[in-house]
């Protein structure tokens, strides 16, 4: 199966938080977090389930792992707790459960893609912030976005010229 993933437009996120609040209703902890790096800029982090990953590359006993969309994904029952994949994650996505004692991470809602459904952050973001769909599909889609912020930019740099109306000699 095609590599599966999530798209997020930080130029579209409105701050709004459901993302948040619908993640920790459904896992009982918060796996996104929404930060306000600049005011009125809001960027929603979350695993970015890399290609290479480090935290997957770093844990002693395996207990991190891909599932067959490509999301890492934790198997509580090996994570001994070591804390190795927080020290080498450059997103500081994992993070130790106080609950289950063992070091939790977004896996892309994987019990709603078993069901055919995207991740819950993506369906519900009001804003379309947060795409889901196939790694390629992902891509053309940000490099069509970045193509268009890049022309509306331009736009707004271009020299206004005057209007001169025709006038008769």
């Amino acid at each position: 199966m095609a590599r599966r993933g999530l798209y997020v437009d930080i130029t579209l996120c409105m701050g709004c938080r459901t993302c948040e609040a619908v993640c920790e209703f459904l896992h009982g902890e918060k796996l996104i977090n929404v930060y306000e790096p600049l005011p009125g800029i809001f960027t929603p982090i979350t695993c970015r389930h890399c290609e290479r990953a480090p935290c997957i590359e770093v844990c002693p006993t395996a207990a991190l792992e891909r599932d067959t969309d490509g999301a890492v994904i934790v198997n509580p029952r090996r994570c001994i707790g070591c804390m190795m994949c927080t020290a080498v994650c450059p997103f500081g996505v994992p993070s130790m459960s106080a609950k289950s004692k063992s070091v939790v991470k977004c896996d892309m809602c994987r019990d709603l893609r078993l069901e055919g459904l995207p991740p819950a952050c993506a369906q519900m973001c009001p804003a379309t912030a947060i795409v889901f769909g196939s790694i390629e599909t992902l891509a053309d889609k940000a490099r069509a976005r970045t193509a268009e912020i890049l022309a509306r930019i331009r736009l707004l740099r271009a020299p206004v010229r005057p209007f001169i109306p025709f006038a008769p000699r």
